[in-house]
């Protein structure tokens, strides 16, 4: 991922599935789940993404 912290744009790559957040100006890549079926889930407070969960199930 390239950042330009004074332009504030982040360039990310399309070739790879992830999912990121954005909070006050910084982007972060979220964590996978681990093997088997994932679940990320967002909690929002005040407008900003402030908690991210992450599960899995193993079937």
């Amino acid at each position: 991922m390239k950042i330009d912290t004074e332009k504030m744009i982040a360039e990310i790559s399309l070739l790879e599935n992830a999912v990121y957040r954005v909070i006050d100006g910084r982007i972060e890549k979220v964590d996978k789940p681990g093997n088997g079926f994932g679940k990320q889930t967002i909690t929002w407070q005040n407008g900003k993404p402030v908690l991210c969960e992450i599960s899995y199930t193993v079937k």
